[in-house]
């Protein structure tokens, strides 16, 4: 049962340009279209619909093939965002529509064009585009799903840490981030300084390990002229500098007992005084801590405060080591592989098999920044296009084999055992099964329906149901079935 266009769409308003030098036909379609709920514009081609292009958006155009040919409209095809286009032609043959919509449009139709051809070409094109622009939500939100700020990771360990900064980025809750050295610990400090509202505030690190601590608590607090042998003039320290923003105290565990009892006091009452001074000052900071020792096993053996170690915990954050996420290699493996390259202007573009699967076998002790380094040295050293076993360091090498394989120790499991890692075919038959399944779902069963959306012939579309087991499934109580007899047609859309 067809359409009737004088109907109004189910989808909201969509917004539909008519393209056509007769103002006749144009006025006779767009009245035929404002019927169903279209809010409409006409223009007659010319410069004045490259102005419309240019500046509105719309969701469908209907264009007269004589007076704007799909060349006209390659580039607006090609925008993030392009709208449905459907040709109308005065003598259309099967061969133009089949060019016209392998060249990006969503129907070519024949004049003169029925209200129930009208209505089923821009219904159909409307939820293609539909269809398409959610896709690409879902792909982009997927993206940020394996990466937060230039952290990338698809182990479900870093997933956690992912929504767990997602949901306290924005808050002046203290977080403790634990892992070993080289997890990437600093970078999840940046992280959630970037996502938060003192973004645009300063970023102040400081690593406790790195200096004596007679020099820390100037470092931190400041100090005034005087206070000390060798202070000549007042000096502001880092919780000064990050007023408003976010200090990171790197290897905190390092910091002494009563150094520990004065950073106490700043996340207790966020007050503080420069060493040698009396004045007390407000320190408006965000406070993010890390350590790459168990602070737990510390509290225990009384080598850091426990009451200290309560305060920083307010939002515990755990790095898993890379070689617990051996999933996370290859990815970061490209990631770096293309960093590098750029930096250093070589053409190195891939892994032989023998370099991934022994990158990928290998524990990283240094975790991703032993990584970075690996990386970084291969495509310096790469003779061709791609890394070479040869091109990595000599404790990988010696364990890579020429056919791609690499030494497997008893407690190092096999790649296909690997999170993360399945086989190519594998994975691409699960999405191109989920893909029907979901076109299935949005047609309420409809094969026609479906092999139309998917752009098959209803015989590939049986074919593949068969294949995936999906001939049995219900659809609001149904059995997915085809809704109309006949032979198969060759063209997916309708023709007019």
């Amino acid at each position: 049962m067809f359409l009737d266009v004088s109907k109004p769409l189910d989808s909201p308003q969509a917004r539909v340009l008519i393209v056509d030098d007769d103002p006749d036909q144009a006025a006779e379609l767009a009245d035929r279209l404002e019927r169903s709920g279209c809010a409409v514009e006409s223009c007659g081609g010319g410069a004045r619909l490259e102005r419309l292009v240019r500046a509105e958006r719309f969701d469908a155009v209907l264009s007269d093939q004589d007076t704007a040919p799909l060349e006209r409209f390659q580039p607006l095809l090609e925008s993030p965002d392009p709208p449905a286009l459907i040709l109308l032609a005065g003598f259309g043959s099967i061969h133009d529509a089949v060019q016209a919509v392998r060249a990006g449009a969503a129907d070519y139709l024949s004049r003169p064009v029925s209200d129930e051809q009208l209505s089923i070409a821009l219904r159909r094109a409307l939820e293609e585009r539909r269809l398409r622009t959610e896709n690409a939500r879902l792909r982009a939100d997927l993206g940020e799903r394996f990466q937060l700020g230039s952290i990338l990771s698809r182990a479900p360990a870093m997933m956690r840490v992912f929504e767990t900064i997602q949901a306290v980025a924005d808050t002046r809750a203290t977080i403790l981030i634990e892992g070993e050295s080289g997890t990437g610990k600093t970078m999840l400090a940046r992280a959630v300084h970037q996502h938060s509202s003192r973004a645009e505030r300063p970023f102040v690190e400081v690593n406790c390990g790195a200096l004596p601590d007679s020099l820390l608590e100037s470092e931190l607090f400041g100090h005034v002229r005087g206070a000390f042998t060798g202070a000549v003039r007042d000096k502001p320290g880092k919780f000064e500098a990050a007023e408003g923003g976010t200090i990171f105290l790197d290897e905190i565990a390092c910091a002494s007992l009563d150094l520990q009892v004065k950073l106490l006091r700043v996340l207790q009452d966020r007050v503080f005084e420069r060493v040698g001074d009396t004045t007390t000052r407000q320190a408006d900071v965000r406070i993010i801590a890390a350590a790459n020792v168990d602070l737990a096993e510390e509290v225990r053996e009384q080598r850091f405060r426990q009451d200290l170690f309560y305060r920083l915990k307010v939002v515990s954050l755990e790095v898993p080591p890379l070689r617990e996420r051996r999933g996370d290699v290859p990815l970061l493996a490209e990631y770096f592989l293309n960093k590098f390259r750029r930096e250093y202007a070589r053409g190195v573009t891939g892994f032989s098999p023998a370099a991934l699967a022994a990158i990928t076998a290998h524990d990283w002790p240094g975790n991703v920044r032993e990584l970075e380094h690996c990386l970084e040295r291969s495509v310096l050293l790469a003779a061709g296009d791609r890394i070479e076993a040869r091109d990595l360091p000599p404790e990988l090498a010696a364990g890579a084999g020429s056919d791609g394989s690499a030494a497997i120790s008893p407690d190092r499991p096999p790649l296909d055992a690997l999170p993360g890692i399945r086989p190519l075919k594998d994975a691409l038959e699960h999405s191109e099964r989920e893909l029907i399944l979901s076109a299935l779902r949005a047609t309420a069963g409809s094969r026609k329906e479906t092999a139309d959306r998917l752009g098959v012939n209803r015989t590939t579309l049986f074919n593949k149901m068969k294949k995936y087991n999906l001939m049995d499934l219900e659809f609001d109580g149904e059995p997915a079935a085809d809704d109309e007899s006949g032979p198969e047609s060759p063209f997916p859309r309708s023709c007019g």
